[in-house]
């Protein structure tokens, strides 16, 4: 029974000249412009949060966007998650994830805030213990 050497997908290969090959030289454009992005989403974040001409009621809001802009940027330059066929199963595992977070803050709150609304008036309190 004969194997085959399998080659390691995270391997780089190297060309005659023991460089790395012009695939993953490719990609070195896309990098690139995905961490410009990022930094350009990054200075922005820093920038609306020390500015005054923005409403100060508004900066939470636009550093949300700003965060949810990058999020994007990540997904897409970094972790090269597409509409392409071969990602419905990341997209399906992104999206489920997404969803027990957001069901664990939702439920998070809501108990928090039964839990305040049936707490007994500090003043009362005080009194009982009288």
């Amino acid at each position: 029974m004969t194997t085959e050497p399998r080659s390691d997908p995270l391997e780089h290969e190297e060309d005659d000249v023991g460089g790395a090959s012009d695939e993953h030289m490719a990609h070195l454009p896309t990098y690139l412009l995905g961490l410009s992005l990022a930094t350009l989403l990054t200075i922005a974040s820093f920038w609306v949060a020390k500015t005054h001409l923005i409403y100060d009621p508004g900066i939470p809001m636009a550093l949300a966007t700003l965060a949810v802009a990058q999020m994007g940027i990540h997904l897409v330059f970094f972790l090269h998650l597409t509409t392409a066929p071969d990602n419905t199963n990341n997209i399906l595992a992104l999206a489920f994830g997404l969803l027990i977070v957001g069901l664990v803050i939702f439920g998070s709150v809501w108990i928090m805030d039964h839990l305040n609304h049936n707490m007994m008036p500090m003043q009362q309190m005080i009194q009982m213990q009288r």
